[in-house]
């Protein structure tokens, strides 16, 4: 009798590859290295004597034998996270609800395709959004008025546990024919002279007077705020002003050449995202998942962002 040497984490490395489209990006989301990566490819096509896909083909194409094993990890791991939910649910013994506080105005983009992934797999856990803005949002999450909170940083001084999600680039958003539109990059003295358009928010909470403005001293010449990203948008694109933005929240409007995208810095301006709980929320069996389809779903959905 043939002894099988698959194991579930060969399945997953064939569902990360046909989703991801590269060995690079699968390796990413398993978050593995490459050569850990093509090791278990390689240790696949020796036992079965067959390549799994075509080596030079991208997206990759599964030759048969790979496309049979495809097949296998399709049923076969649905149904083994279909029970390690059933065995989660049994040890928890009862429902329980999720309340998801956000402290920045493009996360709905990506949360809530996450969110009803998470409710196919979860229905007994209440999903909710805690509406309103919260300049504090890991304070709700201490006063139990929230089990998540997404920001952008980890706090050391805070008694919470931050599960990482995903960096992304921002960048700064011109009109088609502003005159910053001729520079390579932004620094913080072109900002100087100009209105900058942000979020109602406290400046602590926006990436790019952390990071770049107040660390150089500059303060841009007017404000502006709306809480909408496509009002924003077209402040931008009538000459109003400049913003900065995700890469990932304006990457329709830029394939449409509605507006102008530069670099922050040379290297470029990254912002970061976590979850925060607490302890007792990381420990309940469906914490994990959530944050597994986050990731998941916003890795193959987002433009350019890596995982953290």
């Amino acid at each position: 009798m043939l002894q099988s040497i698959l194991e579930i984490r060969h399945l997953r490395t064939l569902i990360a590859l046909r989703d991801t489209g590269s060995l690079v990006r699968a390796a990413q989301l398993l978050n593995l290295t490459q050569s850990a990566l093509s090791h278990q490819i390689k240790l696949l096509e020796d036992r079965y004597g067959a390549q799994l896909f075509e080596r030079k083909s991208v997206p990759p194409q599964f030759s048969t034998t790979g496309l049979r094993l495809l097949q296998l990890a399709d049923t076969a791991l649905p149904l083994i996270e279909e029970a390690e939910r059933d065995v989660a649910r049994l040890a928890l013994g009862r429902s329980g609800q999720l309340r998801i506080v956000v402290e920045c105005h493009t996360c709905f983009d990506w949360l809530m395709p996450a969110m009803d992934a998470f409710r196919q797999r979860w229905p007994e856990i209440e999903l909710d959004i805690v509406s309103g803005f919260h300049p504090d949002p890991i304070a709700l999450v201490m006063q139990n008025r929230a089990e998540v909170a997404i920001v952008s940083e980890e706090d050391p001084a805070e008694t919470v546990d931050y599960h990482a999600l995903f960096r992304f680039e921002i960048v700064a958003l011109l009109a088609n024919d502003h005159a910053l539109t001729a520079k390579t990059h932004l620094t913080a003295r072109h900002f100087a002279d100009q209105t900058l358009i942000t979020y109602p928010v406290p400046d602590e909470m926006l990436d790019i007077v952390r990071q770049v403005l107040a660390p150089a001293g500059v303060e841009p010449a007017h404000r502006r705020t709306t809480e909408l990203t496509v009002a924003m948008l077209q402040l931008v694109a009538s000459g109003r002003g400049v913003a900065t933005l995700p890469l990932w929240a304006v990457q329709n409007y830029l394939d449409r050449g509605y507006v102008t995208a530069r670099r922050v810095g040379s290297k470029g301006l990254t912002g970061r995202l976590y979850m925060a709980c607490t302890q007792g929320t990381s420990d309940q069996p469906w914490l994990a998942d959530f944050v597994r389809i986050t990731r998941e779903s916003c890795f193959k959905s987002l433009p350019g962002i890596e995982l953290l």
